[in-house]
């Protein structure tokens, strides 16, 4: 038999099924606390856009206005505006992480030029684009992942105890009880608002995520107030959601007579 050029044979062999790709179920919670006013600014860029989310990715950040500041609403509000604007002006053929970074030293120089000092806010930002993690922050804001069941704190606080504790090891020495009295040791050293920020926390390898994997962005007034076990049983719940209920939840249930504002972001990996 005569097989022309456009004639292709047929293969036998049923073809590969296509991989699914990650999709992404997010839930926000906030509450006021004991204090006056809400300081803390959470967003969500694309979560809800799939095509967008391909293209973009997901943008998720929390920023917690620092209470001991007369601008802490303002600078956590801009911070996060200012991280909005810059956001769809990335360049996704190169590394995100160290433009995450730039974005952040961006609103820090922002509010700092707004409020001249009078002002602060920590800020935890993370982009989920092609299946990995992208992080950078300042302050002392959580992002923990939950994975095979198992919590993992991903970015590192900036408190004078844990600089502290990283200068004895860099110096030799491991015993952490040496930094556990010093004085104002939860004070935070890098902010949204200092006149200049010297060291954003960002990974310098984007971090892969898989079906089942669990993401939590909170100020403080979540992650400062529940243990990993309850921050744990909250996350393990079937929706965001849930998990976001439940936190909540636990978090009223300390009936804390000084508790801070507190906010979570949750994202939920699914295939």
């Amino acid at each position: 038999m005569i097989r022309f050029p456009w004639q292709k044979k047929k293969s036998s062999a049923p073809a590969a099924p296509r991989e699914r790709l990650l999709t992404y179920q997010c839930a926000v919670m906030q509450g006021i606390g004991s204090r006056q006013q809400q300081e803390d600014a959470c967003v969500l860029v694309n979560a809800e856009d799939v095509t967008r989310i391909g293209r973009e990715g997901l943008l998720a950040a929390v920023a917690d206005g620092m209470g001991g500041m007369q601008g802490g609403a303002q600078a956590s509000s801009l911070g996060i505006s200012v991280l909005t604007a810059d956001f769809p002006l990335l360049d996704r053929t190169q590394p995100l992480e160290p433009q995450l970074a730039g974005c952040i030293d961006h609103a820090g120089e922002e509010v700092y030029k707004l409020l001249l000092g009078a002002g602060g806010s920590t800020m935890i930002a993370c982009i989920l684009y092609d299946q990995k993690l992208h992080y950078a922050g300042v302050g002392d804001s959580f992002l923990y992942l939950l994975r095979d069941g198992e919590l993992i704190r991903v970015n590192r606080e900036q408190n004078t105890r844990k600089n502290r504790c990283l200068s004895l090891i860099r110096s030799g020495s491991m015993d952490p009880a040496l930094a556990e009295n010093i004085p104002q040791g939860q004070a935070v050293t890098q902010f949204l608002g200092i006149d200049r920020l010297e060291d954003v926390d960002w990974l310098r390898r984007a971090l892969p995520l898989k079906e089942g994997d669990v993401l939590l962005l909170c100020s403080d007034g979540v992650g400062g107030v529940l243990s990993c076990e309850e921050i744990t049983q909250c996350l393990r719940l079937k929706t965001a959601n849930d998990a976001c209920g439940a936190l909540q939840k636990a978090v009223e249930a300390k009936r804390l007579p000084h508790q801070d504002n507190y906010t979570a972001v949750v994202i939920r990996c699914e295939k």
